[in-house]
């Protein structure tokens, strides 16, 4: 077993609970639900969610071992191997029960503003264009099979159903690194990892508004929403990962339709505006020379909030001016006047905030051009403030040394949003209960799925006696039977088996509602399995992992 590092993820809630861990060998993820203290560990980090959960991280710097599988051979063993052997004679002659013990798994590994800092976050960044590439780059790992990508403002989360949880985590956490230029070692100590009914109440909770910087903002509901309508169609975008994020904007509607955790609440782009308010003088507030930069959803959204707070005029930088004509109509009694971004410098000499929300990859501030704009007035403190709620950020981190200049992007925000805090867990704990009665659904109808291979590989069981059956048949009949004789023969054949397979086909199947109704399928199915000897095939998920090293190797050989 080789030497892991990762981290410890603790769920605590209450301390007279049943305490259950859950060792990952290739994460070192050690997951303890609903405990109250663990005296073997000191962690030095922790995160807390809205005081409804905490994760903390710890550094691996052991090894550790709890129930070790083989998951790589020894050194030893690698080296006595022949190099020419192929990496598919490799996975032939690894661990004989590799599979047998192991389902495939929904995974979500993240990175959010809980556990990251936006230095990092930033650099996993993955524009929405680019979500279909990403799913495909993913699932042409070995075992990745199904994959989606969450990355807004706050978080990049990558969800995946994993053929392998180990060797899954493992490709997907060197793909992160491959694409960011973040060492593997890095995103060990700022990752989350959850697995299954965790990843799916996580997903729930996200859309849900409940693991947001603003408790209940409406802006990750859509954001989920764009999740699905991009992965549309997408391979790999497919019937697990496509049917948990369907389920999650059926959550996140109903939690705001039943609970008022939306109301009065407030998104990243109003929290940008009352951070702004926080640090104006009073008497300014109004007065203050207002520069949008980006009038996408984030900067139309500012420009809203500016407007509520009486600000009746503000210069917009944009690509085009048909977004700001567009705002300009909503909102008639505000002046807004539109510049093209080769104005930008111009526009921000004259603006004392500025507020940053483009999805560009690039800084549009550096510090030698902010060094070179004239000082603001004293009526606004002497300080310019830059309010970057854009990740990646558009102002470089070092424009925060200018003694003239106050910058403030997402992370600055909690000091907005601290306020309410004992309103905003109430209404939580009333979402809480509907997303424990929603994960239930969503889990009882996913492990249905488990009886589709049983399904498959019982028809095909069937399929094979039935054509080796009517090719003795036909043999003993002689060559001059007639085609329709051979058709009459085969067609009875066909109907034979599909009504001898109606009964046990009907006692695989259900919609996943009824709990009871589930477990006595997974019982048919397991009692099938044992009459035919299902199990003796070859496990489905090494069908499909040998698939894709087949198709990898054919691919890098072409």
């Amino acid at each position: 077993m080789a030497a892991m590092s990762g981290f410890v993820t603790i769920f605590s809630s209450d301390c007279s609970s049943e305490t259950k861990l859950k060792f990952d060998s290739c994460s070192n993820a050690l997951r303890i639900r609903n405990s109250c203290s663990v005296d073997c560990f000191n962690p030095p980090k922790q995160f807390f969610r809205n005081n409804l959960r905490y994760k903390t991280l710890v550094p691996g710097k052991q090894s550790f071992r709890f129930n070790p599988r083989c998951e790589v051979a020894s050194n030893a063993e690698v080296r006595s191997k022949s190099s020419s052997l192929s990496a598919l004679e490799l996975l032939k002659t690894s661990a004989a029960d590799r599979y047998t013990k192991e389902s495939s798994s929904i995974v979500v590994l993240g990175l959010n503003y809980h556990t990251a800092p936006i230095e990092i976050r930033e650099k996993l960044s993955i524009p929405e264009a680019q979500w279909p590439q990403a799913i495909g780059e993913l699932c042409a790992l070995n075992h990745i099979e199904e994959a989606a990508v969450l990355s807004t403002c706050n978080r990049m989360e990558i969800y995946v159903v994993a053929l392998s949880q180990h060797r899954g985590i493992k490709e997907v956490t060197e793909w992160m690194s491959k694409i960011s230029s973040v060492p593997v070692s890095e995103l060990r100590e700022h990752r989350f990892l959850l697995f299954n009914r965790d990843a799916t109440q996580h997903l729930f909770e996200v859309s849900s508004g409940l693991d947001s910087l603003v408790l209940g903002e409406g802006q990750i509901l859509s954001q989920v929403k764009q999740v699905v309508k991009t992965g549309q169609g997408v391979p790999g975008f497919d019937r697990k990962i496509s049917g948990l994020f369907k389920h999650a904007i059926t959550v996140g509607k109903r939690v705001r339709t039943e609970t008022s955790i939306s109301t009065g609440s407030v998104s990243v782009s109003s929290a940008a505006v009352e951070l702004a308010m926080m640090k104006l003088p009073e008497f300014s507030q109004a007065t203050a020379k207002m520069l949008i930069v980006g009038a996408g959803k984030m900067g139309k959204l500012v420009i809203k909030h500016l407007a509520a707070k009486g600000c009746k005029r503000m210069v917009v930088v944009n690509r085009t001016e048909d977004k700001v004509a567009s705002i300009r109509e909503e909102l008639k009694d505000v002046e807004i006047e539109y510049r093209p971004f080769s104005e930008m410098l111009t526009c921000a000499a004259e603006a004392d905030v500025i507020f940053t929300c483009t999805a560009s990859k690039s800084l549009l501030f550096t510090r030698d051009q902010v060094q070179k704009l004239p000082p603001v007035g004293s009526h606004i403190g002497g300080q310019r403030l830059f309010i970057d709620i854009s990740v990646p950020r558009n102002v470089g981190a070092c424009v925060s040394d200018i003694d003239t200049v106050q910058v403030y992007n997402v992370d600055d925000l909690k000091e907005v949003v601290a306020a309410n805090k004992e309103d905003r867990l109430q209404k939580a704990m009333e979402a809480q209960a509907i997303i424990a009665e929603e994960v239930k659904q969503f889990e009882a109808w996913k492990d249905s799925l488990e009886t589709v291979p049983t399904i498959k590989k019982l028809r095909a069981y069937a399929e094979r006696i039935r054509a080796s059956e009517l090719e003795k048949c036909l043999s003993k009949m002689g060559d001059d039977l007639p085609k329709n004789k051979k058709k009459a023969i085969y067609d009875l054949s066909v109907g034979i088996v599909n009504k001898l397979l109606h009964g046990p086909m009907q006692h695989l199947r259900c919609d996943g509602n009824d709990t009871r109704s589930l477990n006595e399928i997974l019982d048919n199915m397991h009692a099938l399995n044992r009459i035919f000897s299902l199990d003796t095939e070859i496990s489905v998920l090494e069908q499909k992992v040998r698939a894709k090293v087949e198709q990898s190797q054919k691919g890098g050989s072409s």
